[in-house]
């Protein structure tokens, strides 16, 4: 029998999140534990579990849709924080315009802005 490899968490397109907290968020009437991009591709598993956790190299799936994006939305877990300068001067080369939020405010401005059909983006950090 062939090995069974676990795939990426991916949902094809751009969605609400319907709901979020114990870990993880709703969306498209599924559920993902951990965090997520939402970006105009798709939804994807995040790697990233705390600001602390976040590198460069986590974003690397935004920059490759920066063309698609003029507001990357930061759910920063469950207060706002000032997302680290390094990363925020690799956004801002990269014509990105970005605002960090908790993760609470980021889901309702990502729903409205996504229902505006603005060209819209977030990077949300779970929360419990």
């Amino acid at each position: 029998m062939a090995e069974d490899r676990a795939r990426p968490a991916f949902h094809p397109g751009q969605v609400p999140v319907e709901g979020y907290g114990s870990g993880g968020f709703r969306f498209a009437g599924m559920s993902h534990r951990g965090s997520i991009l939402c970006l105009p591709s798709g939804i994807a598993g995040w790697r990233p579990v705390s600001l602390d956790d976040i590198a460069a190299a986590d974003f690397d799936a935004v920059l490759a849709e920066s063309d698609r994006i003029d507001l990357l939305l930061i759910g920063m877990g469950p207060q706002m924080r000032l997302l680290p300068r390094a990363l925020a001067d690799m956004l801002q080369k990269a014509g990105i315009g970005f605002d960090p939020m908790d993760t609470g405010a980021a889901c309702s401005t990502y729903n409205i802005l996504l229902g505006e059909r603005r060209p819209v983006a977030a990077a949300l950090l779970a929360v419990d």
